[in-house]
């Protein structure tokens, strides 16, 4: 695959053809530093608390440490889950199905995308499925 050069400051424009290789490229950098950044942050996490292992003798400040380990590691569990949906991003650049809604083959608009890389449907689908999805909720 030939090496994609993009300036300083792109941002994929409709002016140009939709998911080119450029646009392919930006999308492609931006879920992969996306995703070290999380793993940065998930290895932070993990030495942050091996070296915590400090025994609180108030059983308040015990509790109050407990409390703030759960919290950060829903946190990393969150954000484990998003680097699958990255990975999936990732896959579907490969294939040349992202930009593409899932449930349409309709394109993405470039601003949603830019916003959420790791979107896999156009934001009217989105909204149909989350108006579904209170709808049987609030049943």
């Amino acid at each position: 695959m030939a090496k994609v050069t993009i300036e300083d400051g792109y941002r994929p424009s409709d002016d140009e053809p939709f998911m080119n290789e450029r646009q392919r490229e930006y999308f492609r950098r931006k879920l992969l530093t996306w995703k070290s950044e999380i793993l940065r942050e998930a290895q932070d996490t993990l030495t942050a608390l091996q070296s915590e292992n400090e025994n609180h003798p108030d059983l308040a400040d015990r509790a109050s440490s407990e409390t703030d380990r759960a919290i950060e590691l829903r946190a990393r569990d969150r954000q484990r889950k998003l680097t699958s949906k990255i990975d999936a991003a990732l896959a579907r650049l490969e294939d040349g199905s992202y930009g593409f809604c899932e449930e349409t083959g309709e394109p993405i608009s470039l601003k949603r995308l830019d916003a959420r890389p790791i979107a896999t449907l156009s934001l009217e689908a989105q909204e149909r499925h989350e108006r579904r999805e209170r709808v049987y909720r609030d049943d």
